[in-house]
């Protein structure tokens, strides 16, 4: 059937919804590029919560969400700002997200890394001394479990940190005691506006600067940097610079497929929030790229950039909207909540282009499914169809 989907300016417009999905299975483990999908989390819609209430999760939706993306060859990434860390989900949260994600990874034999952050941190003025102990009580969480680690940018270091030194000091600290290599998270403002002025300066050439000299003096401690600028230049300069043996991981979900295929000079992994609806998709490019076909890689991840561009438009750190949207029309969940209130978070034209995009590249399992969810979406908002 015809859906009428709202439009910016109160208009709706008529979408004829495709009738079937992208052809795509399972397959071998991916060989040419670690990729990493940042998962989001599935909350309970039947929890009595407020949006200042400690999340509560469907644990169940929630690693079988996981185990999608493991059959597919992808890593996770876990309890990551896709996981709504610091927008709904607090440490303690986080931690049995961790705990639990990381017993079912070794179950299924699936690749993990865990985010370490200090937000288990109180607002309020703190000392570098106070964020250090902060991030080695979320180390030993994720370490005791088995995964990778992931040391996120800390809202509580930017506030406290004076010079870049502070930084050189911190993560030092953290990259000496840390047991296996970890990897290094840049986020940058767009993502998380208290992270403003990172690694010391609010000058990116002098932050990459100081970046560079923490990966610099503990090389073999450092797997890879997770670069979140959405500045593709920037991130092909920065990992040009990056020691033997340390991998960039893109997170810059506007220019994913020209960062991943790379060139004669190198090439970027990823650790995306963007392959958390293109999972399947993703995971089938990146074996063309296994096979040396990088034409027939950018023919299949080329078109999702404007659907990623449109989930992460400003104000950017809102995009779990769309992805829990999206995860909920393909039948992942059975609903469209999430932790702390957070599906009001976009308008509802900004979700009817979403599904368009989605539904036009076939990234739905049943479009027939995906069709009927989105029609009681528009009705409950009063969309005549």
């Amino acid at each position: 059937m015809t859906l009428h989907l709202p439009g910016p300016g109160g208009a709706t417009r008529p979408y004829e919804p495709r009738t079937e999905p992208l052809s795509l299975t399972t397959g071998a483990p991916l060989t040419s590029r670690v990729v990493f999908s940042a998962a989001h989390v599935v909350a309970d819609p039947y929890a009595d919560v407020s949006p200042d209430s400690p999340a509560a999760v469907d644990w169940d939706a929630t690693l079988a969400f996981r185990r999608h993306l493991w059959s597919h060859g992808l890593g996770v990434a876990e309890a990551m700002d896709t996981a709504q860390r610091g927008m709904g989900l607090d440490w303690a949260g986080a931690a049995e997200l961790i705990r639990r994600s990381a017993a079912e990874a070794k179950a299924v034999g699936g690749r993990i890394a865990c985010g370490v952050g200090t937000d288990q941190l109180a607002p309020g003025d703190r000392t570098t001394a106070e964020v250090r102990t902060a991030y080695e009580e979320q180390l030993a969480v994720v370490e005791e479990s088995g995964a990778q680690a992931i040391l996120m940018a800390s809202r509580a270091l930017c506030a406290a940190a004076k010079t870049p030194d502070d930084y050189l000091d911190v993560y030092g600290h953290l990259l000496r005691q840390a047991r296996e290599p970890v990897i290094l998270h840049w986020l940058g403002p767009m993502f998380d506006p208290a992270l403003e002025g990172y690694w010391g300066s609010s000058d990116l050439d002098a932050a990459t600067d100081t970046f560079l000299d923490v990966i610099a003096a503990h090389p073999d401690k450092v797997d890879g940097i997770k670069v979140s600028l959405l500045d593709a230049q920037r991130e092909i300069d920065l990992r040009r610079r990056l020691p033997d043996g340390v991998r960039c991981y893109t997170g810059d979900d506007f220019n994913y497929p020209e960062l991943i295929a790379g060139d004669d000079r190198g090439f970027s992994h990823a650790l995306l929030g963007i392959f958390d609806p293109l999972g399947p998709l993703a995971a089938e490019a990146v074996r063309r790229l296994d096979t040396g076909d990088t034409e027939a890689f950018r023919a299949l991840l080329d078109p999702t950039v404007e659907l990623s561009r449109h989930l992460f438009q400003t104000p950017t750190r809102y995009y779990k909207t769309g992805v829990v949207f999206l995860a909920w029309l393909a039948g992942h969940q059975s609903h469209f909540t999430m932790v702390g209130g957070l599906q009001s978070a976009r308008s509802l034209p900004h979700l009817a282009r979403a599904y368009e995009l989605a539904d036009g590249l076939g990234l739905f399992p049943d479009p027939a499914l995906a069709e009927s969810r989105m029609k009681h979406l528009l009705s409950v908002h009063g969309v005549a169809q």
